[in-house]
This record gives C-alpha cells, structure tokens and sequence, in this order.
C-alpha cells in the first residue's frame, strides 16, 4: 500500500489491531535507497531497565529488516525462535498472558534460534 505518510501511519495502526495491537507490531518505511525499521508503538522509554516492555515489535522490526537485505535464512530463524517463546505462558511477557520479563522472553527467543 502507497499512500502519503499520515494516512499510512493511520491505516498502519488500524491494522496493527489484527495483529495483536500496537505493541507487537513491527513498522518499516522503506524508501529507494533507504529503509528504516522500527516498531510501531515508538520506543516505549518509560519502561527501560524495569524487566517489563516487550521487545516483539522490535524483534519483528529486525526480522523484516533481515529479510529486505536478503537474509531470509536468518530471518526465518529468528522467526522460529519468537515463535517457540510465544508458546508457553513461562516464555511470553506479561501483557501477552506469559509471565516473562524482557530478558526471560528474549533469552528464550535466542535459546531456540
């Protein structure tokens, strides 16, 4: 989808919502020569050094990144390891029905890459 850069940021959150909200969302604007990838919901600073913000979104902002520089063989580990973490209520962070932390939740991600 092409669109001006207010109406994309719109139509991104919106549809942030199928996936989960905002807070699992992974963004990216992807220009001729440049792409920047980032989570959707912002950097979330209120959170830093307290063991609770939930890294997926940058996780997954980092996965597409691998994928738009041609390293689709990393990319797809790193979504088998999100994918082994989400399982388990022990692995997930609080605000997906887990109990894990930041870093239980991304040593959990980086134990099964």
């Amino acid at each position: 989808l092409v669109c001006p850069n207010l109406y994309g940021d719109i139509l991104s959150d919106l549809c942030a919502g199928l996936t989960g909200g905002l807070g699992v969302a992974p963004g990216a604007n992807i220009g001729e020569e440049i792409a920047v990838f980032e989570p959707v919901h912002g950097s979330a600073p209120k959170y830093a050094g307290q063991n609770r913000a939930n890294p997926l979104a940058t996780l997954l902002s980092a996965k597409n990144m691998l994928i738009h520089l041609d390293y689709g063989e990393e990319a797809d580990r790193m979504q088998t390891g999100i994918e082994a973490a989400l399982e388990s209520p022990e692995t997930r962070t609080k605000d997906l029905g887990g109990s894990a932390g930041t870093r239980e939740f991304t040593q959990a991600i980086v134990s099964n890459l």
